[in-house]
């Protein structure tokens, strides 16, 4: 029998050993009066939960860097600092999602480090100084295509050893998996996470 986590107040979920907020806490409310994300970082996606039951069951190595792009929350980003003490760079393109990131970080106290960038100018350089390039539910335009697989390219030509991207199962996610496979060892699998709910889709796994 899984063990109970009793809930410090209403609205919190308990996922794959990180807090997190429902889009009806009162918090996250008052928050959004302020600050409202514009490119889909208005909640926690499932995304997320696929990418983080993978990574549970193939691990991290501990204390390296990680890079999320398109964070939105940060729920990735908190899981990876918590469970194996990754020093995450959330990066987005959207500056309103990092006080919802903050937020997450604070409540499961650790430290993400938040960066505003559109992800196809980021750099080789800076790419490769990130063993793990993550990413949840980011191939949802096809205009995004052809600069995530470059970003792919980018990084693992320049350090990264890994790159980890979920999706529901989009079109444009296969289109990107079948550009990556072209230039790199790839692995594509179907996945699904328990928690907090049951959430299907696709893994994404390349290899340097």
């Amino acid at each position: 029998m899984p063990k109970l986590q009793r809930m410090p107040e209403p609205n919190v979920e308990y996922a794959y050993g990180i807090y997190l907020l429902t889009s009806k806490h009162r918090l996250i409310k008052t928050m959004r009066k302020r600050y409202q994300p514009s490119i889909h970082g208005h909640k926690a996606w499932g995304a997320g939960f696929l990418l983080m039951d993978y990574i549970s069951h193939n691990g991290l190595a501990r204390g390296r860097q990680g890079m999320e792009i398109g964070c939105g929350w940060g729920g990735v980003s908190v899981y990876c600092a918590k469970q194996f003490r990754t020093k995450m760079t959330a990066v987005d393109l959207d500056p309103a999602v990092f006080p919802y990131v903050g937020v997450l970080a604070e409540l499961n106290d650790v430290k993400v480090k938040p960066k505003q960038a559109d992800f196809s100018k980021l750099k080789g350089a800076e790419l490769g100084k990130h063993q793990y390039i993550l990413g949840s539910d980011i191939c949802f335009w096809d205009s995004l295509v052809k600069p995530l697989a470059r970003l792919v390219n980018r990084a693992l030509d320049n350090g990264t050893k890994r790159v980890i991207i979920s999706d529901p199962g989009r079109p444009t996610f296969y289109e990107l998996c079948d550009m990556v496979s072209k230039k790199h060892k790839t692995r594509l699998q179907e996945w699904y996470a328990s928690e907090p709910d049951r959430y299907e889709g696709e893994i994404l796994e390349v290899k340097a």
